[in-house]
């Protein structure tokens, strides 16, 4: 594949605005109204894992800063970044953005190529394959998050994509014993992974979906969540095309977060695309925001 350093932004003016007043703007009122509406009491652990979702900031963007937001107070070193590939037919595996940056209308994201070089000395199915991340939106969403809450944090860019569970769960487990000895050696990683919840059925049903599939999620059970998600694919309910578009990301990162040590999940927020200003019940995507520590 050919070498790539620098990826520019793809969707700057349709999944966010182009304009870096306006994504400043928007982003840092998302992560404020975040950050006020967390529960009171004592600060809750900084999360070493994230589940965010990853649509227009105008529609998932509420849910996305209930997550970012709980880094900001003290924001990691590296974050390894794990999405959804929608766009590469070839892809088997974990394609890694080996070195370099990201663009984004609010500046660079440098890329932790020391932790990336870790990832791809686990050999297959940790592949280079920056070509792959040249479409995708499912982590460029995050970038304006990760500059406004995570300022100096640096990425490794993942994109997942396996033909079974078990293969991306065995992939998430060897990522996941990688990044526990990178942590007990003084890195501070975190791993944050993407992914949408239903896709078009009315809001009523997109909540019903996001409630069945959180026990596995909050439970760190990948194998049961992935039974729930294909029963609910294949359920013929009205509208609904997934119950997560994300899927893969999602089982490999909760087999890493169980070999990272981490516990049971919380749910920070969760909503659909009805609940903001002009969006459409009857046609909606489902988000949610998790926390793991």
């Amino acid at each position: 594949m050919r070498s790539l350093t620098v990826r520019p932004e793809a969707h700057a003016g349709t999944f966010y605005p182009e304009s870096p007043t306006a994504l400043g703007r928007l982003v840092d009122a998302q992560l404020e109204r975040a950050a006020s509406a967390a529960e009171p009491g004592p600060p809750a652990e900084r999360p070493s894992g994230l589940v965010v979702p990853h649509a227009g900031l105008v529609y998932s963007g509420p849910i996305a800063a209930a997550a970012w937001s709980a880094l900001a107070a003290r924001p990691p070193q590296v974050i390894v970044l794990a999405g959804t590939n929608h766009y590469v037919g070839d892809l088997r595996g974990v394609a890694v953005w080996p070195e370099g940056s990201w663009q984004t209308p609010l500046g660079p994201v440098a890329v932790d190529a020391g932790v990336a070089a870790r990832i791809l000395a686990l050999g297959t199915p940790f592949l280079a394959r920056p070509d792959a991340h040249l479409r995708e939106h499912s982590l460029e969403v995050q970038l304006p998050f990760v500059a406004r809450a995570c300022p100096g944090s640096r990425i490794v860019p993942l994109l997942v994509s396996f033909e079974s569970t078990r293969a991306c769960s065995r992939a998430g487990e060897r990522l996941g014993e990688a990044l526990r000895e990178l942590r007990q050696s003084g890195e501070d990683v975190v791993l944050v992974a993407s992914s949408d919840f239903a896709h078009y059925p009315p809001a009523d049903e997109a909540e019903a979906v996001t409630r069945q599939l959180l026990p596995p999620l909050l439970a760190l059970d990948e194998h049961e969540l992935a039974r729930r998600e294909a029963e609910l694919r294949f359920s013929g309910r009205p509208g609904l095309a997934c119950g997560m578009c994300g899927i893969e990301p999602v089982v490999f990162a909760l087999a890493a977060f169980r070999a990272m040590g981490l516990g049971q999940g919380r749910l920070l927020a969760s909503g659909t695309s009805a609940d903001v200003p002009h969006g459409d019940p009857e046609r909606t995507v489902g988000y949610a925001a998790v926390a793991f520590a």
